[in-house]
């Protein structure tokens, strides 16, 4: 089984910006640089052949290239903890990215995805509810923001899980035009 997602990368000035905004707070676990990545759709757990169609789909895929910055940091919270994300400027085109590949994984017979769309960076999690360090964070971030970066590819990755957290492999790339 292959655990599959796909993602645009933010070149090393964007993922160095974020980095640099990251704490010390022991009540937060931050991601690394090669976690960094702006999910367009989470597919999940695939055998090679379906992995081999997604593939095939997404190099079929056609868009123009763009530009997006990040700008701003928010939090996604839920029950028992949560995660601090960096957003992007303009949502537009990003929205319109993650649509495509949307209907090109349902053409080879993927469930839709049926959570709204909210194009981010994650930064960190946390377990539990610690809203004095995530606070923090966000009063000290309120205004992070890039420089525009240009878009020009996206990418699929397979995600491998083991005891140290996540590890992300490139599986294919895909240019846009």
């Amino acid at each position: 089984m292959h655990r599959l997602f796909v993602a645009i990368r933010p070149p090393e000035d964007a993922r160095d910006l974020l980095i640099d905004a990251m704490d010390d707070s022991p009540a937060l676990r931050w991601v690394g640089d090669e976690q960094l990545h702006l999910t367009l759709r989470f597919i999940g757990e695939v055998e090679r052949p379906v992995a081999n169609d997604i593939a095939a789909a997404l190099d079929r895929v056609r868009s123009s290239n763009f530009q997006i910055r990040i700008s701003s940091t928010g939090k996604f919270e839920k029950r028992n903890g949560g995660a601090l994300w960096a957003g992007i400027e303009p949502k537009t085109p990003v929205v319109g990215l993650a649509a495509k590949v949307e209907r090109a994984l349902q053409q080879v017979g993927l469930e839709p995805e049926h959570r709204v769309f909210l194009p981010h960076i994650t930064l960190a999690r946390w377990n539990r509810r610690n809203s004095e360090a995530v606070d923090a964070f966000l009063r000290r971030t309120s205004d992070l923001h890039s420089e525009p970066f240009d878009v020009d590819r996206f990418i699929l990755f397979e995600s491998k899980l083991s005891r140290h957290g996540p590890h992300y492999e490139e599986v294919a790339d895909f240019a846009l035009l």
